[in-house]
């Protein structure tokens, strides 16, 4: 679940190094900039996609972006027209009416993690490098990767790692965890790894990607967060105003997709005879996600999973 494209002939240095964003070409032109248009980028990270935005920008304009990871605000540019929130993008609404910001005409998110955070190895994000498990994104929240794998019950671990990281043996893995945590250290990446090993199956690399990603999924709640903001975005696009959403993992382009169908995550009633008609705020632009051309999936091999959907607001 990561970002990349092509980068500007302005990118920086430290955004290229940080992280390189995905469909770009293809986000901004689904946002249909207006030079003085106000933008909001829930997910800043290395800045790519801003930059973008910013370009296209005239000085009227203005971009929100939003981040929770601290070390994204070493890439900030130097830019009176961009207002930095250092929240996650769930309280979008909030902080835009904090800074007297009602309506806006865009709104990108480009799910995941930043290369940044899978190869900052303090971080806990990868396979990669022993350290610390991790995994907030956020690091003034409390509960890391460790106490997941702590705390957790067998039921929730089994759930987890099924759904969020689709690992064939979810429930072992999880009755195994269970079993031998209370032997175990587990503070570190290698800890854990070797606590685990008896049951890896198949592709070490490939189940070790799963169960980190089932993991780092439920420390930062990525599904509610996503959810959350999605409801949010009839209120705060203008009329003609569009969402821009990449996503990394069937998971999220399926929440991103109904909701952009049914403009709302209600359950409408299963009964033949009723007719419920609901009106949905939004417009579906793109009737089939847009994915990375074969020149970025070879550049970058992150881009691969990446879906782009776009909606409108009526």
């Amino acid at each position: 679940m990561m970002q990349q494209p092509k980068p500007t002939a302005n990118s920086s240095a430290a955004s290229s190094t940080y992280h390189i964003p995905v469909l770009y070409r293809e986000s901004l032109e689904a946002l249909q900039i207006k030079p003085a248009g106000v933008y909001v980028d829930c997910t800043f990270g290395g800045g790519g996609h801003s930059r973008g935005i910013l370009e296209q920008l005239g000085p009227d304009g203005k971009l929100i972006a939003f981040d929770q990871d601290a070390d994204a605000q070493r890439n900030l540019p130097e830019d009176a027209r961009v207002l930095f929130v250092p929240q996650n993008f769930r309280h979008i609404q909030r902080f835009l009416r904090l800074y007297k910001i009602t309506e806006v005409d865009g709104v990108l998110a480009d799910l995941g993690v930043s290369s940044h955070q899978f190869d900052e190895g303090t971080r806990g994000f990868s396979t990669r490098f022993d350290g610390p498990l991790d995994m907030r994104m956020d690091q003034r929240q409390e509960a890391s990767a460790a106490d997941v794998v702590k705390n957790f019950t067998e039921q929730q671990l089994h759930k987890l790692f099924e759904q969020y990281g689709e690992v064939s043996n979810s429930r072992t893995l999880a009755k195994h965890i269970v079993e031998s945590r209370g032997a175990h250290a587990l503070q570190t990446i290698d800890q854990f790894k070797a606590m685990i090993a008896p049951v890896v199956k198949g592709n070490p690399n490939k189940y070790l990607a799963q169960v980190f990603q089932a993991l780092r999924i439920e420390v930062n709640d990525e599904m509610g967060a996503l959810r959350e903001m999605l409801q949010q975005l009839p209120a705060v696009l203008k009329k003609g105003g569009r969402a821009a959403i990449i996503t990394f993992h069937s998971i999220e382009d399926r929440i991103v997709k109904n909701f952009f169908r049914q403009g709302s995550f209600d359950e409408l009633p299963d009964n033949p005879l009723l007719s419920v008609e609901k009106y949905n705020p939004l417009q579906v632009i793109t009737k089939k996600p847009l994915v990375a051309t074969d020149a970025e999936q070879k550049q970058n091999t992150r881009s691969r999973s990446a879906k782009l959907r776009v909606a409108e607001k009526k």
